[in-house]
């Protein structure tokens, strides 16, 4: 690939003097917490949103209906240096529901919080991040990348980079409203011919942002159109922002490529952590040049794996019951047993499942079938 843009996110006056050390964790096959030290100059570093220092550059990526707090939980104990909370609309009328309360649930969750809002009116996404910090929120993210129709519908998510003032006036309405750092996801554009995310990293420069994610897709692209990173590496180019780059990031060796290629700080991943919560440690480890990490090896043992699942079903079962939790855990379930033989037919048999306690046996029970070694994506 062509030389590294601009930035790097290093002191450039500091670069005479030995690099100094942190400490990140990962963990092994047998369940152990390790610490492994390793030089900011290589690309697994910290990550500093406003106050917070994130203890590296990882990230997860927010996911409705996925990433609750069970999940984030799991997620930063297994890497992750920071989770994204799931998507809550700006519009407060709408946070009666038990689905919103619980989204909105921050109570005993590790810091930093970023809780995330989408919605299109300045004065209701002001008031909805006011609230988000009241209720312990210490950074407030703000979507402008969801392509769901039902969000776009409404003008918001990716719908907003059509609307460049309108981006413009929601950005300064948040950064006015709350304390507490603001960031802001994005996609590259509306559509391929309409790519506008330098613009409008210009415009969240000058609104006082603190980060920018940008997910390397157009709204008008599907998940089946590889992602794009050039545009990534003109906005780091062009504009001085604290950059996360997004999209069809899986390993260390996609996370190496990408921060190589766009010079963004830091990556956020999303849909390579289903089922996969300890991809966080595989890439810190794949990153600092360190040995392979247990789970990213071909035979990564069972038992390990049984151990996260376990973890995970219970957590799940604790914070929002049995019923929600079941039903919850079924996706889950499937995700961690994809690659595995039988895998579709055991799905069609969990979902029929409608005890806690009688979906977190046969899903151990699965593990422990005789299959070939765990199977890596």
């Amino acid at each position: 690939m062509s030389e590294r843009p601009r930035h790097s996110g290093l002191n450039p006056c500091n670069l005479d003097k030995d690099p100094p050390l942190f400490k990140f964790r990962y963990v092994d096959a047998c369940g152990h917490v390790h610490e492994k030290e390793t030089s900011v100059s290589t690309l697994i570093r910290p990550f500093q949103i406003g106050p917070h220092r994130l203890a590296n550059n990882l990230i997860l990526a927010p996911m409705a209906g996925i990433t609750d707090r069970p999940f984030r939980t799991l997620c930063r104990r297994l890497g992750a240096g920071l989770a994204v909370a799931e998507m809550v609309a700006a519009n407060t009328a709408l946070w009666g529901s038990r689905k919103s309360l619980r989204r909105l649930d921050y109570r005993d969750e590790s810091g930093p919080i970023s809780a995330q809002i989408v919605g299109s009116d300045p004065a209701q996404m002001a008031e909805a991040a006011r609230l988000n910090v009241e209720l312990g929120a210490h950074i407030i993210d703000i979507n402008m990348g969801c392509p769901a129709k039902k969000v776009c519908r409404v003008a918001a998510g990716s719908a907003l980079l059509r609307d460049e003032t309108r981006v413009a006036r929601i950005l300064e309405a948040v950064v006015a409203a709350v304390a507490v750092p603001v960031t802001l996801k994005i996609r590259t554009g509306w559509s391929p011919a309409e790519r506008n995310a330098v613009r409008i990293a210009r415009i969240a420069r000058e609104s006082g942002i603190a980060a920018l994610t940008v997910h390397g897709r157009t709204r008008a692209c599907t998940y089946g159109t590889p992602a794009e990173y050039d545009t990534l590496r003109a906005i780091r180019a062009f504009v001085d922002i604290p950059l996360i780059a997004n999209g069809d990031i899986a390993s260390a060796q996609d996370a190496r490529r990408v921060l190589d290629y766009t010079g963004a700080d830091a990556i956020m991943i999303g849909r390579a952590a289903q089922g996969r919560p300890w991809i966080f440690g595989d890439i810190a480890a794949g990153l600092a040049s360190g040995p392979v990490h247990p789970s990213e090896s071909p035979n990564a043992p069972r038992h390990w794996i049984k151990d996260i699942l376990r973890e995970h079903l219970e957590s799940l079962y604790a914070f929002h019951g049995d019923y929600a939790g079941v039903r919850i855990a079924r996706k889950h379930i499937a995700w961690y047993c994809r690659h595995l033989p039988g895998a579709a037919r055991f799905r069609d048999t969990i979902n029929t499942i409608e005890s806690a306690s009688e979906q977190l046996r046969l899903a151990l029970a699965f593990l422990d079938r005789d299959h070939d070694d765990y199977a890596r994506p």
